[in-house]
């Protein structure tokens, strides 16, 4: 876990905060990810567009935004405002209200793939419904994964390459489970391949498509660095996945409606035969949805289950359709995208001029950055490289007030609330931060306790 300096934040009531927690929730939190340690715990009292402030009155500038969801800033008044107008409709009733098909309508308006829409509440959820829709329309069992993927917090796809076994690249990495309690019979269900490697897709499907119901695909990797499919390699998936006769499911849940309003299809030119969304569907509110083909999506109700007791609730459905109606009506996408390109030409500019190597992954609403010449484009690359730097830096940037994620493989979030004055702030405490890594990472190498990033010198 990254060290994150509180040289200048006050945390007595985050602190404070999570001795109480502690007695009542497990790591005093609601989420494993939230919890940074017993003295760097955070604990927010509200956000407004691009910034949030904890409960020590500390601001911030965002660029975590939940992990993606936030794509128009926090408490977007449009959207708060019909969330609000929706409260009369109630919360639940086992029936369907009219918004669900106001809503679908705008998804399949906006999503080429979409030819008919399942909603959800989460993107694990959605995810997991369209691993079983592929399974049932399909009658087979196993599926594909990349190294580096992530997917949500269920039993299928909680599994990665192991770190400690990559050292060898002559051969694969053992694949492992995410943490306890996932059934090592879970493992017998599916292959994990070198992410942008269509070859390595191809052994795989050759030999084993009689049993494989899909491919699951993350477009960007939202969990590690950002790092993109090369155009060549998604378009070589669809192809592989048509000629195999196996469904590809592209997993959007951090990508759609965020780089683009078609998502990352309408990026790449492809379309999947199933696809989920989540994260920026509604700006924070709870909903998620599965789209895909109609002769596939027929399968729900006939033969495939699915539901959920809080499934397309009124609030969530009347903040998603404020916030697709400003994204595809509204130059939204094009200013957070322009912000994304602007913040890493200025971080560029500060790192070429202290001559450390540097690289940026991703897209520019949604980028990783990279402390080497060459960008990252596999789960390996990240995984075996020094990330000293970003840790070290992560820590200083945070207790300054830049949000950003402490973790180098989650990306930097952008959404169309970053203004310029985000951007000279940013900036600015972003090259103050890199001085002070260096001058860290200086006097490590000189008492041995941390090593430099390689090509950088004190």
């Amino acid at each position: 876990m990254t060290t994150i300096k509180t040289q200048r934040r006050n945390l007595a009531k985050s602190q404070a905060h999570y001795q109480e927690a502690l007695k009542h929730m497990p790591l005093g939190v609601s989420s494993n990810f939230r919890y940074w340690g017993d003295e760097q715990t955070v604990f927010v009292d509200h956000g407004k567009g691009a910034r949030l402030w904890d409960i020590d009155g500390n601001e911030y500038i965002d660029y975590r935004l939940g992990y993606g969801p936030a794509i128009l800033g926090h408490c977007h008044p449009d959207v708060d405002a019909a969330a609000r107008a929706a409260q009369p409709v109630g919360t639940v009733y086992a029936l369907g209200t009219e918004k669900e098909v106001t809503v679908a309508k705008l998804i399949k308006e906006m999503m080429p793939a979409a030819e008919l829409v399942r909603f959800s509440n989460s993107g694990t959820e959605a995810v997991m419904a369209a691993l079983r829709l592929a399974r049932g329309y399909t009658g087979k069992d196993n599926y594909v994964t990349f190294e580096g993927s992530y997917h949500g917090l269920f039993d299928a796809t909680m599994w990665t390459a192991d770190p400690d076994d990559m050292k060898d690249q002559s051969k694969d990495p053992k694949v492992i489970t995410y943490g306890q309690g996932i059934p090592q019979l879970v493992r017998q269900l599916f292959w994990q391949v070198p992410y942008n490697d269509a070859n390595r897709l191809e052994e795989v499907l050759k030999k084993n498509h009689d049993t494989i119901a899909a491919v699951l695909i993350e477009p960007i990797l939202g969990n590690c660095c950002g790092i993109p499919s090369k155009p060549e390699f998604i378009k070589a998936v669809r192809e592989l996945c048509t000629k195999y006769n196996v469904l590809m499911i592209v997993d959007e849940v951090k990508t759609g409606f965020r780089v683009g309003k078609g998502g990352a299809q309408e990026l790449y030119g492809i379309e999947a035969d199933i696809f989920t969304v989540a994260k920026a569907v509604a700006n924070g509110y709870p909903i998620s949805a599965i789209g895909g083909k109609e002769e596939i999506m027929r399968k729900y109700g006939k033969g495939v289950a699915h539901g959920g007791t809080y499934t397309a609730q009124a609030m969530s459905l009347a903040a998603a359709e404020a916030t697709l109606s400003i994204m595809k009506n509204t130059d939204a996408l094009e200013r957070t995208a322009a912000y994304g390109k602007a913040m890493q030409e200025g971080m560029g500019k500060v790192l070429s001029k202290r001559g450390i190597p540097h690289s940026f992954t991703g897209h520019y609403s949604m980028s990783g950055l990279f402390f080497s010449a060459e960008a990252p484009t596999t789960y390996r690359n990240w995984k075996l490289s020094d990330y000293t730097f970003y840790d070290t830096m992560a820590g200083y940037l945070i207790d300054m007030g830049v949000m950003c994620e402490p973790d180098s493989r989650e990306p930097w979030f952008i959404s169309a609330a970053h203004d310029q004055k985000c951007l000279e702030e940013t900036l600015g405490k972003f090259e103050e931060a890199v001085d002070l890594t260096l001058e860290e990472l200086s006097k490590g190498r000189d008492t041995g306790e941390q090593k430099l990033m390689p090509g950088i010198s004190g």
